[in-house]
């Protein structure tokens, strides 16, 4: 059984697209006989502190399921301000530079980026010690911050940050791309590095649909996940118009909208919005069974990134409002997952709203089947695992 490790900023009992595609890359690894260590921060996100059972704590060794984990000391924060975050994981990356650098470690090591700052601090040692460096591309920084507007453009810091992502590319002897549009970016710097699409599917290790269309007149349209400034959700309520049609929205999830969005749901009189906080994933999924469509948003659209809930909602029936822009449009309408309005346009949104509303359950019922149907080969992280086994990816 070979060793590999797996460096990640999130890692459940955290919550979070990020926590959960590590998790799966993890078990999947295991199950195909890798013997898999995490090394991420004590538990704090999206909360932005320390879970009670991590507090007072600087080192924390444990066990998932078949994964060990190395939990190592963060100042945890999901502070606005850029300067806090990253101190937030400057913490950590100390951490971790002290870690690596003492500590034995396998051969092949599998680093999460981003956060960039922890990519480029974990491969200059790794370099040095001459490992297999797979490098697994989420979101391309700092171009996806430019245009969320979180860094300006010529600024020290984004000199800084693309002088860590030329880094981090260069040194990788494996890039693993979330995306056709990641991998182009990373092979328009280095033409020759040797990348890898992998999509962030879902292993539900369901072989039934068991979601309920229920025979009343209301659409229940649902999203569920972080409410951070890049899923723009607190502007989607804002901008969302339910009046006078048989539709409801329900939010589950936390994070730094969290707050405003409360409150702007309890000075609306007759709100058909609904928020219910944060779920476990098995809860989530066990409250989800009775709603109808997954509203998939971005606050603008981010070259590179395709969000994970199109393949979380889908692989269990739910057919996908999107309306983020860019490849994501590409996967649902390319796989017949639900409708796509533009981002950033609220008028097409609430016209494809308008029309979900009026369609019979029935023939919404069967959409969802023949989604839940198709998305089991589609979307088949097993198959995806071993394909890039096969072909060196690992």
């Amino acid at each position: 059984m070979e060793n590999i490790l797996i460096i990640s900023n999130y890692y459940p009992p955290e919550k979070g697209a990020a926590a959960n595609r590590i998790e799966q890359l993890a078990l999947k690894l295991s199950e195909n006989d890798f013997n898999v260590t995490v090394v991420c921060p004590l538990g704090n996100y999206p909360k932005g502190a320390l879970f009670p059972e991590y507090k007072g704590k600087f080192i924390v060794n444990e066990h998932r399921d078949t994964i060990a984990i190395k939990r190592l000391w963060i100042f945890p924060s999901i502070s606005k301000n850029i300067f806090i975050r990253s101190f937030s994981v400057l913490s950590f990356s100390i951490c971790l530079f002290g870690y690596l650098l003492f500590k034995k470690t396998p051969k092949k090591i599998i680093i999460q980026s981003p956060p960039l700052l922890l990519s480029f601090i974990a491969i200059l040692i790794l370099s040095l010690k001459r490992k297999k460096i797979i490098l697994n591309v989420s979101d391309l920084w700092p171009l996806a911050a430019l245009e969320l507007n979180a860094l300006k453009e010529g600024s020290l810091s984004h000199k800084c940050s693309l002088f860590f992502e030329r880094f981090i590319y260069k040194k990788a002897n494996i890039v693993l791309g979330q995306s056709h549009e990641i991998i182009a970016h990373v092979q328009s710097q280095f033409l020759n590095k040797k990348c890898f699409l992998y999509r962030n599917y879902p292993d539900h290790k369901v072989s039934e649909m068991h979601l309920i269309t229920s025979n009343d007149r209301i659409v229940r349209f649902f999203y569920a996940g972080l409410l951070g400034v890049a899923q723009g959700v607190l502007e989607l309520c804002e901008n969302i118009r339910l009046e006078g049609l048989n539709v409801e929205l329900h939010l589950f999830g936390d994070g730094a909208e969290k707050n405003q969005i409360e409150n702007l749901i309890s000075g609306q009189t007759q709100s058909k919005i609904f928020f219910h906080g944060m779920l476990e994933r098995n809860e989530l999924h066990n409250t989800l069974m009775s709603f109808d469509i997954a509203i998939v948003p971005l606050k603008t659209r981010i070259y590179g990134s395709v969000p994970s809930k199109i393949y979380e909602y889908s692989c269990l029936g739910f057919p996908i409002l999107y309306f983020g822009g860019g490849e994501g449009e590409v996967v649902v309408e390319s796989n017949q997952l639900g409708w796509v309005a533009k981002v950033g346009d609220f008028d097409d949104l609430n016209n494809k709203i308008h029309s979900i509303s009026n369609m019979e359950k029935e023939v919404l019922h069967n959409l969802k089947k023949r989604i839940f149907n198709e998305t089991r080969s589609i979307f088949n992280l097993e198959n995806q695992i071993k394909v890039l086994i096969e072909e060196g990816a690992f």
